[in-house]
């Protein structure tokens, strides 16, 4: 089989290549050029070029085709701007996801098919399997890396039928050290090389650097609100139906200036995501204090002291039927229709039970414990044990 793989110039992706080579694939690596400016990412960070660099003495080192394609136009366009976008409405996005759904499992995966490939092989920490259903048709289901220290399924999830039809994830079943392990044994370069962090083939950047290449700063007021506020004494109401208690327990406060006290200032509301505590430059508290909501319109942060500070939890999140994607289309909810899952609002978050909910006029998630810092433009992902059925952008 005709394998192409993205070889990133990281230990993962060097490993896949080679046990698919063990395999006895016939396989090819090309390397992603995604992204050219240097000056916002951090100096200790590998610019793309070292990684290339790398990914090549890995080709070589295994004996296969290596090819550099460029992608920064395309990136640029589907990724970046994406995220500008979201973060001046006053959204959390997620770039690595809709980098897997966009670039990785799109327009590479369409590029490499011309080039005859078979199938598509990245090193993400999770595993593809398949099975047929009474109607012969076969199924592809999306499960959690063994390693759950580094399940990267939650990355995937935007992932469809036709595109995992076409993946496959080598090291899904093998853990970190294992993987490692391999490198050093047969000596690949990267081996020892510390994972990538930060955003998607750009590495660690400072986001508001990187922000303030489009969104202009402007100064605006930091606001503390308090436990004691009667915005979280009120009753709850008697619900005529379960969809109206769910939108009310998915709806966030609308705080008001006049709901707390002026503590700070701050360069922009669009620099910040709910639940950040860092950048605030805010003192004098027993605390951390953690950003529990933004409004756009005014520029203002709204601030509350502690990690258990009531306005940061919300017991249920909707998500509007336009931004709903189930991975296992099979078992699509329909209206009216409800199932009990896991689900996580961010990756690396453990699994919370939580209910799924169907209507006509929109999706929403019941968790049987209140979630911390849930933004709009988040992904949420559920799962039946270890597999991701589906996810969604909180509304």
């Amino acid at each position: 089989m005709k394998v192409v793989v993205g070889l990133s110039g990281g230990v993962d992706s060097s490993v896949t290549a080679y046990l698919l080579k063990q395999q006895g694939h016939d396989v090819v690596a090309l390397f992603m050029r995604n992204w050219n400016d240097a000056s916002v990412t951090l100096e200790d960070e590998c610019p793309w070029i070292e990684d290339s660099n790398d990914a090549l003495m890995v080709a070589q080192k295994l004996g296969i085709p290596f090819q550099v394609i460029d992608m920064s136009e395309l990136y640029k366009e589907r990724i970046v701007d994406y995220m500008f976008a979201e973060y001046e409405q006053g959204r959390t996005p997620n770039p690595d996801i809709l980098c897997n759904r966009e670039v990785k499992f799109d327009v590479f995966m369409k590029t490499a098919m011309s080039l005859g490939a078979d199938k598509v092989a990245t090193g993400h920490y999770a595993q593809v399997t398949s099975t047929v259903d009474e109607n012969g048709k076969e199924v592809f289901h999306l499960l959690a890396g063994k390693d759950n220290n580094k399940d990267q399924s939650y990355f995937l999830c935007q992932l469809s039928q036709d595109q995992l039809s076409k993946a496959l994830f080598p090291i899904g079943e093998l853990t970190k050290p294992q993987v490692r392990e391999i490198a050093k044994e047969i000596g690949l370069v990267t081996a020892d090389k510390k994972d990538s962090q930060g955003l998607c083939f750009i590495g660690k950047v400072s986001l508001p650097q990187f922000l303030q290449q489009q969104l202009i700063p402007k100064e605006g007021e930091i606001v503390e609100v308090f436990k004691d506020s009667p915005l979280f004494s009120q009753e709850v109401p008697v619900f005529s139906s379960k969809k109206e208690e769910l939108e009310f327990l998915s709806q966030k406060i609308n705080y008001k200036k006049e709901d707390g006290k002026v503590i700070g200032k701050h360069q922009g509301a669009q620099f910040f995501t709910i639940g950040q505590s860092k950048g605030l430059g805010i003192g004098g508290h027993k605390e951390s204090c953690f950003i529990v909501s933004r409004d756009m319109e005014n520029n203002i942060l709204f601030v509350g002291e502690g990690h258990q500070f009531p306005g940061l939890f919300r017991k249920a999140l909707k998500i509007n039927n336009a931004e709903l994607h189930w991975v296992r289309e099979d078992l699509r909810l329909q209206n009216g229709e409800s199932m009990e899952v896991v689900a996580r609002i961010r990756y690396r978050q453990p699994l919370q039970k939580a209910t799924l909910y169907q209507f006509e006029e929109a999706f929403y998630i019941e968790f049987e414990e209140p979630q911390s810092a849930m933004a709009e433009g988040q992904f949420a992902a559920w799962y039946k044990d270890d597999e991701l059925l589906g996810s969604g952008v909180i509304a």
